[in-house]
């Protein structure tokens, strides 16, 4: 049985907690949060729940194998690190720290003490990523010509951290995820309309090898809630919509057809190619109890999980390359150069 300890009861940590008790095999035995009414209300629901006030207490009980944590992003590193120092297994919320040198300390230090290191990058495990990252790697699409990603909405604003380092997280690690290519630079703009607060909208532009391209817009001032991704390819294009109750994918067989005889020499010939669309059946398994399971399994085995710490440390990179481009005006970036040009 794995028992586990959840630092954070705010909006994550209850959601972690109920997976996790729920989950064949695992339990939770202890819960910290600094505001006693959270720790109230879940004892309330889990009177089995150990709680308290001091995280210290969760880190260093000898009956507890793995710590959870779902706090701000700016506690993530002393956190995780102080748990993996007490040789327990951690799972930390996305993103996984505020700096790329971080998360490799991170990283270094779960290996030396052999434990699992492991980001919440929930929508990975979800039914549609899944199928969408089956159909790309089955090279159901062709050769993939582009991935464009829209999460916007109206709020919520954060005070310690831009629109990137908030929304853009999910797309980036979904993009990886999903492509299976890492990009090598990034061009970023971006704008704060709230006094001095951090950017509330932005446009990131990936580069990749072989002429594959990213676009992500982020934005916390739209007056709909979107959350939109399409994948062009030589063949096919898939829609990706998380608001749609039931359809969340769907798949076109739409693409273009260049002419090669011998006139194509003088002029581009183009035809357009339009067949079916069809929505594929997708698992409904809730993406975190998956993402609880998938942490057993590699506690158990030794396994790299699908959003290990490595992962989690490319994520920090594009962030950092991101954000480094949006403070010099969309100037060209290369992935992991944008780290002496980041404040979070």
């Amino acid at each position: 049985m794995l028992r586990v300890g959840v630092i954070g009861y705010g909006y994550w940590g209850p959601n972690l907690v109920r997976n996790f008790m729920e989950t064949p095999g695992a339990t939770v035995g202890a819960v910290s949060d600094l505001r006693p009414a959270r720790l109230a209300e879940c004892q309330a629901r889990y009177p089995s729940v150990r709680v308290s006030t001091d995280f210290e207490t969760l880190i260093q009980d000898p009956t507890l194998d793995a710590i959870l944590v779902s706090t701000p992003v700016s506690t993530h590193f002393a956190l995780a690190m102080a748990a993996i120092e007490a040789g327990k297994h951690v799972l930390v919320e996305k993103p996984l720290t505020t700096t790329s040198e971080d998360a490799r300390r991170l990283i270094d230090a779960a290996d030396k003490k052999g434990v699992v290191l492991m980001v919440d990058h929930t929508f990975v495990y979800t039914g549609a990523v899944r199928k969408m990252r089956e159909l790309v790697e089955a090279g159901d699409l062709g050769q993939v010509y582009y991935y464009d990603s829209m999460r916007v909405n109206l709020g919520l604003f954060q005070h310690d951290v831009n629109v990137i380092w908030d929304l853009a997280v999910h797309d980036l690690a979904i993009m990886h995820y999903v492509l299976g290519a890492k990009p090598y630079a990034v061009s970023a703009t971006g704008r704060s309309h709230v006094g001095n607060q951090p950017e509330n909208i932005a446009y990131m532009t990936f580069m990749f090898p072989g002429g594959l391209i990213g676009h992500i817009n982020v934005n916390w001032l739209a007056p709909l809630k979107v959350r939109r991704t399409m994948i062009g390819g030589s063949t096919k294009m898939i829609v990706y919509d998380d608001m749609e109750p039931s359809e969340k994918i769907k798949i076109y067989d739409k693409g273009i057809l260049v002419g090669n005889g011998p006139e194509s020499v003088y002029k581009l010939l183009v035809s357009y190619r339009s067949g079916d669309m069809w929505a594929p059946n997708l698992d409904r398994t809730e993406a975190l109890r998956l993402e609880a399971m998938e942490f057993m399994r590699c506690i158990t085995t030794g396994d790299k999980s699908l959003t290990s710490g490595e992962v989690g440390l490319h994520v920090v990179e594009l962030l950092e390359a991101a954000t480094a481009s949006m403070k010099q005006q969309g100037t060209l970036v290369e992935i992991g150069a944008g780290k002496a040009a980041v404040t979070v």
